[in-house]
Order: C-alpha cells, then structure tokens, then sequence
C-alpha cells in the first residue's frame, strides 16, 4: 500500500462519526450597498495610495484623454483591466514587460469586495489556470527598507475608469 492509500484509509477509518463541513458564515464578506460614484471614490483613493493614477473620464472622451496622457510618457502597454485572466496568447509574465500598465474599466464593473467579484463574475463556473490582480506599480523594498517602484514590473500604473 502507497502513502496516498495509507492515508485514505485512515481517514475512512477514523472514529467520531461522519465528517461535516462546518456551518460558514459568510457575513463578513458582505458590505452595505454602495453606488457606483461611491465605489469609484473608494477606489481611487484606495489605489492611489499605492501610487497607482486614476483619471476619471467618460465614454466619449476616455480615448482622448489617454492619448494626453501617452504623449507625456511615450510608451504604451495595454494589457486590459484591473482584474487580468491571462489566456495561451497573452501569458501572465507579459502584465511584467510593459514600464507602463494602462488599464481601462467601467465604474458599473467596480465591486465593492473581492468576494463580490467573484460571485458577480462567476469564477465558481470556471476559471484559467491563474487570474491576475493588479493593485498598484511593481514594487519591492530591500532589507534597509527602501522601496523600489517598476523593479519587477511596471513602473507605473494609469487607471482610466469610464463613468
């Protein structure tokens, strides 16, 4: 008999009756509704304080005003949105390359909790072999405690959230 089986079988013959999940409460994962402006508000706060930019803008003008932007930086890397599900063609270490991350997001798919994403989203259903979530420029810090920005990834990470 292998590890594997020794090991089942001791479970199958363990004493104290049937194994139970134990009751969840999944209280704590909810949150009070919110609207969108104000999800947007705590977004932007939460994410600039990790020196991410965010430039609120609407349908019409989000193009324009990211080539404002662009033309002061002289790069791009679009790479998608803030929630990342790498495919065969786009592989996880290609959101490493670019020294700039532009995302580009509708404040009506901003969740109030990451639970809520997954739920809303269905990741239950199914999900790749790994999804990526962006939080912020790459950084890193040494054992003096300096922190580094772009050392491991981007540089930089501009948000435009669609309103």
């Amino acid at each position: 008999m292998n590890s594997r089986d020794t090991i089942l079988q001791r479970l199958r013959n363990r004493s104290g009756g049937e194994l139970r999940a134990p009751e969840c409460d999944f209280s704590v994962l909810q949150r009070p509704p919110s609207s969108v402006a104000e999800r947007v508000d705590q977004f932007q706060k939460t994410i600039e304080s990790v020196h991410a930019e965010v430039h609120r803008c609407t349908p019409e003008s989000w193009v324009a005003q990211l080539a404002e932007i662009l033309s002061s930086r002289g790069g791009i890397a679009e790479t998608g949105s803030v929630i990342l599900w790498p495919t065969a063609d786009e592989p996880r270490l290609m959101s490493l390359v670019p020294p700039i991350h532009i995302a580009v997001l509708n404040a009506s798919e901003l969740y109030k909790t990451f639970y809520e994403a997954m739920r809303t989203q269905s990741w239950a259903s199914g999900m790749p072999t790994n999804a990526l979530l962006i939080s912020g420029p790459s950084k890193t810090a040494d054992i003096e405690q300096t922190l580094a920005y772009g050392v491991h990834g981007p540089k930089e990470l501009i948000v435009l959230v669609i309103e």
